[in-house]
């Protein structure tokens, strides 16, 4: 499953390499340890889903339905949206990447001034995110809850987008969209996921 799932990936690189570079690869002795390793923790990555974190949330949401607090699931949403992104790998490296070119846009004389103003900028781009995402996920909860249209929230997600990128600094915009990007990745998917899926299948008891 998983070499399947890499295969795309392996023919582009081996057609551009041999096709259009027409150079063998260096190191390919590496490449194909490091080949090997990848499909092996993508194996296991994809198990540990599987037996730990979706049952996880999918036990979770339904203990809440259970409970009947539509409050109480609302919090849970919110604090799980904001833990998760706020310790994604993925947006940890693109909020310090973006920090260190903004300390450098800034042009900061004291290096101890320049450490913290990047610490402080990589700090705030995280929290931001990890707010918007837990935000975004009360509102998927409501949405699963009221039954709301999803097409309709989705235009109105992109509108909002579409309103602001013109008011917004023009050194943000790029970074805005990558760390949303970004926060779809190994932490915050499967947790939210597993969150949405046993929140679907208790929605009755919630209604009830």
């Amino acid at each position: 499953m998983s070499v399947r799932d890499l295969l795309p990936i392996i023919l582009t690189i081996c057609v551009f390499q041999l096709l259009v570079f027409r150079q063998s690869l260096e190191n390919l002795g590496q490449i194909l340890t490091g080949l090997v390793f990848v499909v092996i923790g993508l194996a296991l990555f994809v198990k540990g889903l599987e037996f730990g974190l979706f049952p996880l949330g999918e036990s979770m949401a339904h203990a809440l339905a259970r409970k009947g607090s539509v409050g109480w699931l609302i919090a849970f949403a919110f604090a799980l949206g904001f833990g998760t992104t706020f310790a994604e790998p993925a947006l940890i490296a693109v909020a310090g990447k973006a920090a260190d070119m903004q300390a450098a846009l800034a042009e900061v004389a004291e290096s101890g001034s320049k450490a913290t103003s990047r610490d402080n900028y990589a700090l705030g781009l995280r929290v931001t995110v990890a707010l918007a995402v837990g935000t975004a996920l009360v509102i998927g909860v409501l949405r699963i809850i009221k039954g709301w249209p999803t097409h309709y929230m989705i235009m109105g997600g992109y509108a909002m987008v579409l309103l602001l990128t013109p008011l917004a600094p023009p050194s943000i915009v790029a970074v805005a969209y990558d760390s949303g990007g970004v926060t779809t990745s190994t932490i915050t998917v499967p947790l939210t996921t597993a969150l949405g899926i046993g929140l679907a299948q208790g929605n009755r008891m919630l209604i009830a």
